[in-house]
């Protein structure tokens, strides 16, 4: 097991995530969810609950599970902790209907590897007490789904994008200095990033105060290069985040 399963009771689920931030930092420490006990509801319960457990953590596939019966390919070498050239998340996710999104398809072949990617991983699986955090999403902005949502939950995702390059010195001072203050709680983040002085992608990911890079394949000739980050937490403060990332911009 190289990545952070979490599994979801679909009956009882939305109490839990109501009452234990446990359970929310759970959700957002994912790379892979399954969904169990579906048969226990209305499949009108099952998607309001997927839409809201994308809204805490759009990078995990959610997938709903029978007493446990999975197969192991989506269970084990998955690569949770590598830095892939492919950011594992669509940043209009929030836009579309279809939530699924099948990030177990990554050819793993293709993956960029990073010595800091299993630093994180050991971090996180025996630090059961570590306090997590993400940016903050504005769910009017980006979400036309037709149900009510009555729930805020600390735990959130926003995504970040950029189409100019950004300044190396300034990016690293001022994630240094995010990481510094916000890290207990900033569960997952992870981008792919155009970085002035390279013709390569830049692949970056992190897990609370540990973060690694990478370099990345080259930009295909042709290729809009944009900036694209992803940020899972508790109460991150979005505004500050994004303001920040700008003048880390060349």
């Amino acid at each position: 097991i190289d990545s952070i399963i979490t599994l979801v009771d679909a009956k009882h689920a939305n109490q839990q995530l109501d009452h234990r931030q446990e359970a929310r930092r759970q959700v957002g420490f994912a790379d892979q969810m399954f969904m169990s006990k579906t048969d226990l509801v209305t499949e009108a319960e099952k998607e309001a609950l997927t839409h809201r457990l994308k809204h805490m953590n759009p990078r995990a596939p959610i997938r709903a599970v029978h007493f446990g019966d999975v197969p192991l390919s989506e269970v084990f070498d998955l690569r949770g902790f590598n830095l892939n050239a492919k950011l594992d998340i669509d940043p209009d996710f929030l836009k579309e209907d279809d939530h699924a999104h099948d990030h177990s398809a990554c050819d793993h072949g293709q993956c960029e590897h990073d010595d800091h990617a299993h630093e994180h991983k050991q971090e996180h699986v025996h630090d059961e007490h570590c306090g997590h955090d993400h940016h903050d999403h504005e769910h009017g902005e980006h979400c036309n789904h037709p149900h009510h949502h009555h729930y805020d939950d600390d735990v959130k995702s926003f995504v970040y994008r950029a189409d100019r390059p950004f300044d190396p010195a300034k990016l690293e001072d001022f994630l240094g200095a995010i990481v510094n203050i916000y890290g207990p709680k900033m569960l997952r983040y992870k981008g792919v990033l155009d970085m002035k002085g390279t013709s390569r992608k830049v692949i970056f990911q992190g897990v609370h105060q540990l973060m690694g890079s990478d370099l990345g394949p080259e930009w295909e000739e042709g290729e809009k290069h944009v900036s694209k980050m992803v940020f899972i937490g508790i109460d991150l403060p979005q505004d500050i985040l994004r303001q920040g990332l700008d003048q880390c911009l060349v």
